[in-house]
């Protein structure tokens, strides 16, 4: 008896151990609508992290989570979708409460500004009117460009000010249009803010601008006027002259001064890189206290969805890349190769395809390999396709591209006469299908067709020790899995050990024996019987 309970004791303790240390992350069910899906991977490498989000079949997402008391600058990447990621947003406040959405590299976008100015050094400064403004001029700006309608409806207006910074983030959440990435994003800023930018002043940290030429999904082009040396009365009495000296004299107000009392911008022009980490609602920088909610002169009102509460439909509008594809416009702007910029611009990577019959222009996707396989299927009665250009959903995981000299349609089974076609390609479900700029065809899509295997991203990941460097615990905080200097230890090691928790290897052999010796003579040992002797153990 006193064997068995030593056994009983180190069982015990075996099991509190593996609740302890689990040797996977427990299971989480999706019972859809009513909880969210059972991603939550978190990384130390930004890197690391994408790669994971490409190889998930669920819709995830890339963020950034900043601790306190860590390095700055030091930032934890976290995979989830967004219905898990606002699921315990609001449980889990302490560890996730400096949270960054990762506006991948290439990714459709939204329109979007981080604002800011020092209050001390622009005491005049009514941060307010600046925001009115500011909003009025970019929709008029999107409607002379673009043919965009837009107006303070449609900017949602997040205020994270204090009593020394004033700070807000608007986010344009256009009606069935959306920026090809934010380098688009970044130029079309640029541009617009071009009389602003160009105007000199002593001291000044102002970046300077550059002229633009602008293309709408309809291949429609628009050229920012440039001033060429000629006559100076002539240029005077021009109207882009005078149109630009009233813009330059209406945009003083984005003028405002640093903490050295040097002139800057009201709008930060840094937030337009690749990979760019946006703060997101109800979230505040490691350090400070001061969280984005809703602005009080915020106009902007998400459309209610079933099952989704105004609170998440606001964090929904506030993502900068929840983007589905609609067949709505891509807005572009093409960023000419300066010394300024030239680091913002995609390039050609090496062994992209850059043929002008296949691929036009030099940039090609992220995914190279599904470019290829892509003009593979554009190839049909001597008739050779070619890319004009492509679009990432990241919020899909959706490569559209739009199909040049290639009309054949799978819905009319013939060629259209003047209308391209695009193809789908789903990297979540690794499947491509066509669909049809044709009004007829407006809402035809073809059958799903598998992609090859070998473009294929593996589902299963065999993620290393250093993938796996953090966990959340039940009550959400953030450590790491296990201590860096652990060595790993060999097979013959982890055999003794597990011997040493289980008791002698001997004695365990003789139980089985005798237990095998008892069923053959007296047979099988009934339920009842070991019943009773868990009872008559128990209450000893």
């Amino acid at each position: 008896m006193r064997k068995w309970e030593d056994r009983m004791r180190k069982v015990e303790q075996l099991a509190q151990s593996f609740q302890q240390n689990p040797l996977a992350a427990s299971y989480k069910p999706r019972l859809w609508p009513c909880q969210p899906s059972s991603v939550w991977k978190l990384f130390p490498r930004q890197s690391l992290a994408f790669s994971f989000a490409q190889s998930c079949k669920e819709a995830v997402h890339v963020f950034a989570l900043e601790k306190e008391n860590t390095p700055l600058g030091k930032r934890i990447y976290l995979i989830t979708s967004y219905s898990e990621l606002w699921h315990y947003y609001r449980t889990y406040r302490q560890s996730l409460m400096h949270c960054y959405e990762v506006i991948p590299e290439g990714a459709v976008c939204k329109l979007y500004f981080d604002l800011e100015f020092h209050k001390p050094s622009n005491k005049g400064a009514d941060g307010k009117t600046m925001v009115s403004s500011l909003i009025q001029y970019v929709c008029d700006k999107l409607m002379d460009v673009y043919g965009i309608e837009c107006s303070t409806k449609n900017v949602l207006n997040l205020d994270s000010s204090t009593e020394e910074k004033f700070s807000r983030h608007l986010i344009f959440n256009l009606q069935n249009a959306a920026f090809k990435d934010n380098i688009h994003v970044g130029g079309f800023i640029h541009a617009v803010l071009q009389p602003v930018l160009s105007t000199p002043k002593s001291g000044s940290c102002l970046n300077v601008g550059m002229n633009s030429v602008a293309e709408n999904s309809e291949t429609r082009s628009h050229a920012v006027p440039e001033e060429k040396p000629g006559k100076a009365h002539e240029m005077a009495k021009s109207p882009q002259t005078k149109r630009r000296k009233q813009e330059e004299k209406d945009l003083t107000f984005l003028q405002v001064k640093n903490k050295d009392g040097q002139d800057c911008l009201f709008v930060d022009l840094g937030v337009y890189t690749k990979n760019r980490n946006f703060r997101l609602y109800k979230s505040s920088k490691a350090g400070k206290n001061a969280a984005f909610t809703v602005a009080d002169d915020n106009t902007f009102i998400a459309k209610p969805v079933k099952g989704v509460s105004a609170e998440e439909s606001v964090f929904l509008a506030s993502l900068v890349c929840n983007l589905s594809f609609t067949g709505q416009k891509i807005l572009t702007w093409d960023v000419p190769e300066t010394k300024e910029f030239k680091t913002q611009r995609p390039h050609c990577p090496k062994g992209s395809v850059t043929n002008p019959e296949s691929l036009s222009g030099c940039e090609s996707s992220p995914h190279q390999e599904v470019d290829n396989f892509v003009l593979t299927l554009v190839k049909k009665d001597g008739v050779h396709g070619s890319i004009r250009r492509w679009n990432y959903f990241a919020a899909e995981q959706l490569l559209v591209y739009d199909i040049a000299k290639y009309r054949w349609c799978e819905n009319v089974g013939r060629f259209h006469k003047s209308n391209n076609i695009m193809i789908v390609v789903d990297l979540k479900e690794e499947m491509w299908y066509q669909k049809c700029h044709d009004p007829e065809c407006k809402n035809f899509r073809s059958s799903s067709y598998p992609l090859p295997q070998e473009i294929c991203i593996s589902y299963i990941m065999t993620l290393d020790e250093e993938d796996q460097a953090y966990l959340m615990d039940e009550a959400g905080n953030i450590e790491p899995s296990q201590a860096p200097s652990q060595a790993p230890r060999s097979t013959a090691c982890l055999e003794e050990e597990a011997a040493d928790e289980w008791g002698d290897g001997q004695d365990d052999r003789d139980y089985l024996e005798s237990l095998e010796e008892f069923e053959q003579t007296s047979g099988d040992i009934s339920d009842q019987l070991l019943l009773r002797c868990l009872v008559d153990f128990e209450s000893q």
